[in-house]
């Protein structure tokens, strides 16, 4: 379990990159989805041991990691959100450097066939000769990931790491990082809502430095049930729309602007219909702050679930639903 409690960054400036987040983060999966600039890197590199942050506590285990950062270094796997490699290194010299580095043990075997069982892990065993200029970004991004598990972390950071890969090297990072989370935490940073649709079964969501959510998808999505429409609308009628209602999407489709709309009482204008949510549905919502607006009694998602846990005092942040 990594708990996090009342963590804290500010810049001068001053900037609050974070400003009091809590997270219980268990074994398994774990998403933090919210728009550049939230604080996902900040809180990224303060887990990590390469931040130190302005005040709180973060606990692996029950032992305190900001007090020494660097006994969680090896136990843990890190893929930041822009890693460096020396392009006319191949692959193979690239993790090998950067496994001794890391202080990597072979455990029985050298280090170099420890290189060569990772390389095949992530797929990369056919290109370990090949120079890393020659990689695709997806073949970067799963060398990353190669020397983050090198050593059996216990936990496993990934920071944005699809952003900029084609749906089939998404494909690929989906199915690594599902495996890699069957034995260990790993707590994926994006602001992807298809990373986290696709492979967290708890998340929560950021914004300008706080945890505005903490939820599943499926809880998600049923707590704007009811309340989302889709219709077709002129570039006026458009406009109209984005002054007077709370639109959540909009997108060209064969030439016309298909709309989605949130109606926190139910109600929408004529010949727009009821819809199923979707998980986007609810991430835009939050980061518009619409469950606030125009309806007073009306609950954003995750509001249902933080007010239940509260009332019944029976889960606390990142419990399994």
């Amino acid at each position: 379990m990594l708990e996090i409690r009342n963590l804290t960054k500010i810049y001068p400036g001053p900037v609050a990159a974070l400003q009091g987040v809590d997270l219980d983060i268990p074994a398994g999966m774990f998403g933090l989805l919210g728009p550049n600039g939230a604080g996902k890197t900040s809180l990224m590199r303060i887990l990590a041991g390469l931040l130190e942050p302005t005040s709180g506590d973060v606990r692996l285990h029950g032992e305190d990691v900001l007090a020494d950062p660097q006994g969680l270094w090896a136990r843990l796997g890190y893929l930041p959100q822009h890693f460096g490699f020396y392009p006319n290194l191949t692959g193979e010299a690239m993790l090998l450097h950067l496994l001794r580095l890391k202080g990597v043990r072979a455990e029985g075997r050298s280090l170099r066939q420890l290189c060569g069982e990772l390389l095949e892990r992530v797929n990369l065993g056919y290109a370990a000769g090949r120079k890393v200029k020659g990689y695709s970004g997806g073949m970067k991004q799963r060398l990353g990931i190669a020397q983050a598990i090198a050593g059996n972390p216990e936990l496993i950071i990934v920071d944005e790491p699809t952003a900029g890969l084609d749906p089939e090297e998404r494909m690929r990072f989906y199915r690594i990082l599902a495996e890699l989370a069957e034995n260990r935490t790993v707590l994926l940073s994006t602001h992807i809502v298809e990373d986290v649709a696709v492979l967290c079964p708890r998340f929560a969501v950021i914004r300008k430095g706080k945890v505005v959510a903490l939820t599943t998808p499926s809880q998600a999505r049923q707590e704007l049930e009811g309340r989302i429409f889709e219709g077709i609308a002129s570039p006026a009628e458009l406009d109209d729309l984005r002054r007077n209602r709370q639109v959540t999407q909009a997108h060209l489709v064969e030439g016309r602007n298909l709309v989605r709309l949130y109606e926190p009482r139910g109600d929408a204008p004529a010949g727009f219909e009821r819809v199923p949510p979707t998980l986007e549905d609810a991430y835009l919502v939050l980061m518009r702050d619409v469950g606030t607006r125009g309806d007073d009694s009306a609950e954003a998602p995750g509001d249902g679930h933080r007010r239940a846990e509260a009332e019944t005092g029976a889960e606390r942040p990142g419990a399994t639903a």
